[in-house]
Order: structure tokens, then C-alpha cells, then sequence
């Protein structure tokens, strides 16, 4: 019996580690999940490794990605966005499949501010190389008090962005009516602080302040639960996994509200309703997002 007790235990462990390598958790420190990828002089780590600040000046902006690739999960950071006159600067946290031309891809782009205007975030989803699928929202609060949480979801039933737990944009998997949604690239994870000042802030009209540098933004909470690549093949197609069952395959009643809110009050660019652009919408407008 003993011998048998032992079995199941060391079965157990066995099937833990090997579950854990492919969905994981929040990472005791940065580098645990990710690794420096551009100027690993203007990112600093906080609080023994489990937050970092990002450093923008004259000289470099900067930036980091994960170490593994996911297919499908929910990836989360709580970030503190640039305080003051930050004009003219990105800080963005995204995926990307990093295939060139037929990359899948998921933005969050924060856009900087002049002091006492609104923060604006956009998101831009590309499909097989194809993006241009801009939205923009500007925050309800300021996000340069304190941090708050920005949340990628993406399981076979759509893609939700969050902000604090409220969704600012939903893509639906149409394929049903051959509309393409990322599916098949496993996708890393990244973060960058850089200028753009030439399109950032009201179409570039509000260039960036250098005298106002260095521009701090910080990162902690770096929580990627999803299906690691490479990893086991059977992952990404398990019914099983967290994030795709029911509970999360389109948004629940509160989460409805609360997108409806979001887009009646706080929507300012959508392109689906861009006429110049798009005098015919795209396909996926009319589907539904």
C-alpha cells in the first residue's frame, strides 16, 4: 500500500511540473519570464526582480519580451503609466507572432498626454498580416497615480481587452463566415517605451518635451497563464484549459454593461465607422466585433 501511495505521489509531481511548463503563472521575478530585448540600460528592476521601471530619454527608449511564445491564454500586467506632459511618447504591451508579413498580433498602445488632458489607449489587432484595425478609447481615470491592470484574453471564442477587469474591445471569431482570426501562431510577449512623436498625441500636432525627461513608466504583476511554445502539442486544443470554458466565452451580463459604457463614453476613433478609410466597412464590422 505504501509503495502504491508513493506511485500516486510521484505521478502527481510529475504531471504538475509538466502541466506548469506549458500554462503558467505570475513569475516571482521579471527575469524569470522575460528577458531585456533593447537597451537594457534604461530598464531597471524593482523590488528584488518583481517590478521594473522603464526609462525614456534623448539617448534610447526601450523594451522587453517573454522568453516562450503562447497559443491562446490570458496575459496581464499592472502598469503606471507616464506622469505629467508625456506628448509624443508610446508605452505599449502587446503580442506578437514576429512572422513578418502574415504576423498575428495584439496591441495595447498607451498615447501620451499634454498635463491635464485625457490618457489615450489604442488597440490594433492583425490577422495573417492584416491590421489597420485601430480603436481608441481615452481612460476614465488618470494612469499615472497608480497602477492598474491591463489584460490581453484570447481563447477559440474571441478576444477581450481589459482595463481593470472592464472590457474596451471585443474580436469575435467569425471564421464561421471566412473571417480570419489568430489561431495558429503562437504569439510572445512584449513592452515598449519609445517616441512617436510625429503621430502619438492629437496626429502628431503635440511633439514630445525632452526638457521634461527622463519619462518613467513602471510594470509589475507580470501574470501569463496560456499555453507555452514549445510545449505539449495537446495544450492549445484542450477544452480543459481555464480560459476557454463557458464562463469565458463572450462576455456575461455585468462585463456587457460595462463594454457598452466604455464605447457610448469613452470611444473616440472607431474603424469601423471610419468613412474616409473604409466607405465600405470591413467585413469583420458588419459581423459583429
Amino acid at each position: 500500500m505504501a509503495l502504491k501511495d508513493d506511485f500516486l505521489f510521484i505521478f502527481s509531481c510529475i504531471l504538475a511540473i509538466s502541466l506548469s511548463s506549458s500554462i503558467l503563472g505570475r513569475p516571482a521575478t521579471f527575469l524569470e519570464d522575460f528577458g531585456i530585448t533593447w537597451s537594457d540600460s534604461h530598464i531597471k528592476q524593482i523590488d528584488g526582480g518583481r517590478a521594473i521601471q522603464l526609462i525614456l530619454d534623448q539617448n534610447s527608449g526601450c523594451g522587453f519580451a517573454s522568453k516562450r511564445k503562447y497559443l491562446f491564454g490570458h496575459i496581464s500586467m499592472k502598469i503606471k503609466l507616464i506622469s505629467g506632459d508625456s506628448a509624443g511618447t508610446v508605452t505599449a504591451f502587446y503580442m506578437n507572432s514576429d512572422t513578418n508579413t502574415i504576423r498575428d498580433e495584439l496591441d495595447f498602445e498607451f498615447l501620451g498626454n499634454r498635463t491635464g488632458q485625457p490618457y489615450t489607449v489604442q488597440t490594433n489587432i492583425y490577422t495573417h498580416g492584416k491590421g489597420d484595425r485601430e480603436q481608441r478609447v481615452n481612460l476614465w481615470f488618470d494612469p499615472a497615480v497608480d497602477f492598474h491592470t491591463y489584460t490581453i484574453m484570447w481563447n477559440h471564442h474571441h478576444i477581450v481587452f481589459y482595463v481593470d477587469e472592464v472590457p474596451i474591445r471585443v474580436y469575435k471569431n467569425n471564421e464561421a463566415i471566412n473571417i480570419l482570426y489568430p489561431k495558429l501562431q503562437p504569439m510572445g510577449v512584449y513592452s515598449t517605451l519609445w517616441e512617436a512623436d510625429d503621430w502619438a498625441t492629437r496626429g502628431g500636432l503635440e511633439k514630445i518635451d525632452w526638457s521634461k525627461a527622463p519619462f518613467l513608466a513602471y510594470y509589475k504583476d507580470f501574470d501569463i497563464e496560456g499555453c507555452a511554445v514549445p510545449g505539449p502539442t495537446s495544450c492549445a486544443s484542450n477544452p480543459r484549459n481555464w480560459w476557454e470554458g463557458t464562463a469565458y466565452q463572450a462576455l456575461n451580463a455585468k462585463e456587457a454593461r460595462r463594454y457598452r459604457w466604455v464605447r457610448l463614453n469613452h470611444m473616440i476613433y472607431d474603424y469601423c465607422t471610419d468613412k474616409l478609410r473604409y466607405p465600405v466597412p470591413p467585413r469583420e464590422c458588419l459581423a459583429g466585433i
